[in-house]
């Protein structure tokens, strides 16, 4: 469908290496479906990258992108698809472009971990954005003045950011809606058997009962505790009795769904997000072990290796770079 110059919107997507195909998929199919259900030529896109040259994805496939940085045309909404891999990006040369591109006023975006990328570009400063579940911790303590939320995304004024993934799907779904109609969302939405158009504020992450396969409240309520405090554990006697147990029943409890102690599961939880930040922090591993609630770099060492059978510092090695 060959684009009108007044009705289609052209839309660029800068891709990061290591950019996620499913945040970048599901941010460009709504568009085609636009068009289709609406047979007009609502929507263009193109990809960009730094130099013009193939950007590899987290996947390992490469897309060849439309325009080096430096030749793009403009666009009406710009976005920067990133995903593992960011920690030491600080391509300064990409940052000026995006000021340049913020400094129109027009639309700009990050999907998943391009939040991070926008943030270091100085162009989420006294913003409210969001950014994937992984990542949400680092963006918050690098850019404290960043009011980071949770959301599935967050459309404040001129800057849209989402959590990556499916996210991008109902960001997207919600600019055709607001663009041009509710109903058109719905069939560009049905056209991926997307059953529901979620909301902004709804969460990340599948609930706990989906994830662990269980119904009793009392575990959901003991396991969220535990994920929302994994820098400073609670102690398990206060567990127990937030949810409304002895101490004894909740032992008890816990063996016969998970067949281990409620300590053990919750060092665990710690541990794995301490895995996390290896692979995508640089961090050093004693501020690591402090922010997931280990007493020192020995004792995390000690609990990493009886779980993961390698030491904190052979899974950095070990990580991809």
């Amino acid at each position: 469908m060959k684009p009108d110059p007044v009705l289609t919107q052209r839309m660029g997507f800068f891709l990061v290496p290591h950019f996620s195909m499913m945040a970048l998929s599901s941010a460009t199919e709504p568009l085609r479906a636009a068009n289709r259900v609406a047979g007009k030529p609502l929507y263009s896109w193109h990809l960009v990258s730094a130099d013009g040259e193939p950007v590899p994805s987290s996947s390992g496939f490469a897309l060849l992108p439309e325009f080096a940085m430096t030749l793009a045309p403009e666009f009406s909404h710009f976005f920067v698809v990133a995903s593992i891999g960011v920690a030491d990006y600080r391509n300064q040369q990409v940052f000026q472009f995006l000021r340049r591109y913020a400094a129109s006023g027009r639309p700009l975006g990050g999907i998943s971990l391009g939040s991070m990328i926008l943030a270091r570009a100085g162009l989420l400063d006294q913003r409210r954005c969001t950014i994937h579940w992984e990542a949400l911790r680092a963006l918050a303590d690098e850019f404290p003045a960043i009011e980071v939320c949770r959301d599935l995304y967050c459309v404040d004024g001129n800057r849209l950011t989402c959590a990556g993934g499916t996210a991008a799907m109902d960001l997207m779904l919600e600019l055709i809606a607001r663009q041009h109609s509710r109903q058109l969302a719905v069939e560009v939405a049905d056209q991926f058997l997307h059953t529901r158009i979620r909301s902004a504020a709804e969460s990340q992450k599948m609930a706990i009962e989906w994830r662990y396969g269980v119904a009793d409240r009392r575990i959901v309520n003991a396991i969220t505790l535990m994920e929302q405090n994994i820098e400073r554990p609670i102690p398990m006697k206060t567990i127990a009795s937030l949810v409304g147990i002895s101490p004894r029943q909740f032992e008890r409890m816990w063996w016969k769904h998970f067949n281990m102690r409620p300590s053990q599961f919750y060092i665990e939880l710690r541990l794995k997000a301490a895995q996390k930040l290896l692979h995508e922090s640089t961090w050093s591993l004693l501020d690591i072990a402090m922010r997931c609630g280990f007493t020192g770099a020995s004792h995390f060492g000690r609990c990493y290796r009886k779980l993961f059978d390698r030491t904190p510092g052979e899974e950095r090695n070990a990580t991809p770079r």
